[in-house]
């Protein structure tokens, strides 16, 4: 069992004033992992001071940007030198296959490397504004919003830390972090990087915790300048509200329930390998999963087929064995939730082509097969509820019309994405749907470069690319009276 008796504030390792902690279980089995140190309101309250003190009259907000830039390159080049290390620790803790470890330790660092180079453009970007009265000149500079609070959620532990902790820093920001229970190994591990790198004390403060004690704690206190939040619809309502209160900035990326709308000229293979992609990755534990599946109708029925052939093939297991690309649902609480919606989706009068229980040779752990569901009731909570699982749901629509209604019937707008041979209507269908990412013939890439959010009940701002370091930035408009001649208003 490893044992993380610490909180990271001010650039040291401290027991909580509490002395609390809880434990971390490892999904593939249901064993006790670690136990981890628990951050409570008198522990949060230390590290807004150490984060305000830093960010007040500490160097990092004064540093030009290509200098914190260095240090932001040398976070990357240090996960990059533990990468395999850090991909094994998140596999045990999140349950993920290694491949998908992997790839998210190796975007996180790549993450960092994105911001240095936006870090460096902050150097001498203070901008003139040509002004319709020449008696003025004028000038807008960007500035750190301040204090930042991030509260990440655990299906991408370390990669989720990164697309905040990366471009608050770059901005100027100091930063503090609260990783989900269920899985904070890795932004424990961070801090160790950060500190390595030469992160000024105070910069960065990791407070592993609950979310109704540390999180409350971080999103109410009044020195917090900045909340930003992944995780549930409900959740970011209850952050909008307790940050009402002082008006704080806020960005919230939230819920999906994410379309994919396929043609009948798509490439039959083509078409399952993207909608498998998009909704078994991660176990299907990702808030832009492509749940619900649109077909045209006259390919619907051999895509069913093909589907529900390639999903029984799926191996199931311990993410570190070689050739598993389905691992176990975070938690025991996620895999009853899952089971609970699948349920109610067979109560509904869904047709269940495969999946919808464990496995029968995984008796431990908190394992689900690949789910697909075919003509689903367009009302049914299988339809229009995020399931955060394996679960695909698949309805047939007629013609382009129907298809783009189908798809924006939803409260829900972080992604979707199309599929055909014909680009000139994949492009006319992107600028319909509403959602804040498209894809066309394709499902689930993300780049640094893009940004990432979404509308209606998926959240509110943007993350990664310039737009997400715009999240951490205040605009100031600087105007300059420069002529000789008295203003005369008031003094004749």
């Amino acid at each position: 069992m490893l044992e993380r008796p610490s909180l990271y504030i001010d650039g040291q390792w401290c027991a909580p004033v509490g002395g609390g902690a809880f434990e971390v279980f490892d999904p593939s089995d249901a064993s006790l992992l670690a136990r981890v140190a628990a951050a409570g309101a008198d522990d949060v309250a230390l590290a807004v001071q150490a984060a305000r003190r830093a960010f007040d009259s500490g160097p990092w907000p004064r540093l030009p940007g290509h200098e914190r830039a260095a240090v932001l390159r040398r976070i990357a080049e240090g996960i990059r030198a533990r990468q395999e290390e850090l991909a094994i620790l998140e596999v045990r803790d999140n349950g993920k296959p290694l491949p998908e470890a992997q790839w998210d330790i190796a975007d996180a660092a790549g993450c960092f490397d994105f911001y240095a180079g936006l870090a460096e453009r902050l150097d001498g970007e203070e901008r003139e504004v040509p002004l319709g009265d020449e008696r003025f000149r004028a000038s807008v500079v960007r500035e750190p919003v301040g204090v930042a609070a991030a509260v990440i959620p655990w299906n991408y532990p370390l990669l989720m830390a990164a697309w905040k902790v990366a471009p608050a820093l770059a901005a100027g920001c100091c930063m503090l972090l609260k990783p989900s229970e269920l899985t904070p190994l890795t932004a424990l591990e961070l801090a160790r990087i950060a500190d390595a790198a030469g992160l000024p004390a105070g910069v960065l403060n990791v407070l592993p915790g609950l979310g109704s004690e540390a999180g409350a704690a971080l999103v109410e206190h009044p020195g917090v300048d900045k909340v930003a939040f992944t995780g549930s619809v409900p959740t970011g309502s209850r952050i909008m509200r307790a940050a009402a209160r002082d008006v704080k900035n806020i960005s919230l990326e939230l819920g999906g329930k994410s379309p994919f709308l396929v043609f009948a000229d798509s490439d039959l293979d083509a078409a399952v390998e993207w909608i498998m992609f998009g909704i078994f990755w991660n176990q299907g534990q990702v808030c832009s999963a492509t749940s619900r599946v649109l077909v045209q109708r006259s390919l619907y029925p051999s895509l069913l087929e093909r589907l529900a052939e390639q999903a029984r093939r799926i191996r199931i297991g311990n993410g570190l064995e070689d050739g598993v690309l389905l691992g176990p649902l975070v938690s025991a609480a996620q895999h009853a939730r899952v089971s609970a919606a699948i349920a109610q989706g067979i109560a509904d009068g869904a047709r269940l082509l495969c999946g919808g229980e464990p496995p029968a040779d995984r008796p431990a752990g908190w394992f689900m097969q690949p789910t697909v569901f075919a003509d689903v009731p367009l009302q049914s909570a299988l339809w229009r509820e995020e399931i955060f699982g394996p679960v695909v749901c698949v309805n047939p629509f007629d013609d382009e019309t129907e298809a783009v209604r189908l798809a924006n019937d939803s409260e829900f707008g972080l992604a979707a994405a199309v599929m055909s041979a014909d680009l000139e209507r994949c492009e006319r269908i992107a600028r319909k749907l509403q959602a804040g990412i498209v894809w066309i013939n394709c499902s689930q890439p993300t780049f640094s470069e893009l940004p990432w959010g979404g509308v209606k009940r998926s959240g509110i701002g943007r993350e990664l690319g310039e737009w997400g370091l715009d999240n951490y930035l205040e605009t100031k408009q600087i105007t300059r009276y420069e002529s000789t001649e008295a203003w005369g208003w008031y003094m004749k």
